[in-house]
């Protein structure tokens, strides 16, 4: 099984019609479409990217889906600033896609101090049980460090006792440069 299945099988178990949800890396729209299948029509998807492309190819490829749509021709990292401040606490699923939108410039890519901004951002908008994915790719130029700066940014992030968050890495042993794929769930907390 392919690690974006895996990520989609742990996400959709939590996702339920009228969920608000963000694909942080729009790129082709895949990762949206993903949610947009398991919100329904009256979700709220949220998406951002910094090419145009990459929202016009998200929005076709969304057209025949009736949730609330709503894209940001920004980086992730102003997350705090594009979301509706209502949103903050709500939001049940967040995909990130780390790399460079396929079939494009590939000197375009996903930055490690950014996207750790971004995820600190995604931390207060998540639900309690709320979950967060984020595909990294150590094989392309400059993604192995970026990888390791996102996974030990992520680290620090969760082991914040403030956060209550359970954080998983999921790796492919025998193949160094394959995907990482870091998965976050914001836990449930005691009343």
């Amino acid at each position: 099984m392919r690690l974006t299945e895996v990520a989609q099988n742990w996400l959709k178990s939590s996702l339920m019609e009228g969920d608000v949800v963000i694909d942080a890396t729009l790129g082709n729209g895949f990762d949206a479409l993903f949610l947009a299948e398991h919100i329904g029509d009256s979700g709220h998807l949220y998406g951002f990217d910094i090419q145009v492309e990459a929202i016009n190819q998200s929005k076709q490829l969304l057209s025949s889906k009736h949730c609330k749509q709503t894209f940001f021709l920004h980086g992730h990292q102003h997350m705090e600033i594009m979301m509706p401040l209502s949103s903050k606490g709500k939001v049940k699923a967040i995909m990130f896609n780390l790399g460079w939108l396929p079939g494009s410039d590939k000197r375009i890519i996903t930055d490690a101090a950014t996207t750790i901004a971004a995820l600190e951002q995604s931390i207060m908008f998540l639900a309690q049980g709320g979950k967060l994915s984020v595909m990294v790719y150590p094989g392309h130029d400059g993604g192995e460090t970026e990888a390791m700066q996102v996974i030990q940014g992520l680290t620090q992030t969760c082991s914040q006792p403030k956060n209550s968050l359970s954080f998983e890495k999921i790796v492919v042993l025998h193949r160094p440069t394959a995907p990482v794929l870091l998965q976050v769930e914001k836990l449930v907390k005691d009343v």
